[in-house]
């Protein structure tokens, strides 16, 4: 189906977006952080990110702006977040085209919004 990049120091949160992503169709590369995500782009394009807000070396919001900046601008982009000031983020990466999404979340959910992001299934009515 597609192609996912997904970003995040976390092992086992890339193991489950992994496993679940892969059992719905999408191929899945995993980077550990935004600068490793940047060089994972370099050997061949993705449909769509999703990284998580807090890493080491480049976060969330720093990857999503390099990409915007570098030539990326219509990649989508999904960041996970666990801060209470989400709004807010959405709206300060509103010129970036980022879903901001919430954690903790449920895989099901996560791998139906991205279907939806990618235009795989229709929006709920």
């Amino acid at each position: 189906m597609a192609k996912i990049l997904v970003v995040d120091d976390d092992a086992h949160v890339g193991r489950v977006m992994s496993m679940w992503l892969g059992k719905n169709g999408h191929d899945v590369q995993i980077a550990r952080n935004g600068a490793e995500a940047l060089q994972c782009l370099q050997g061949g394009p993705v449909d769509l990110v999703i990284s998580d807000m807090n890493m080491p070396v480049m976060n969330g919001l720093q990857l999503a702006r390099a990409l915007r900046e570098g030539g990326h601008a219509d990649l989508p982009f999904v960041l996970l977040t666990a801060r209470c000031d989400q709004d807010a983020l959405a709206r300060e990466l509103g010129a970036y085209r980022v879903t901001v999404y919430p954690k903790p979340f449920f895989p099901s959910k996560l791998v139906a919004e991205i279907n939806r992001i990618l235009g795989l299934v229709s929006a709920a009515p």
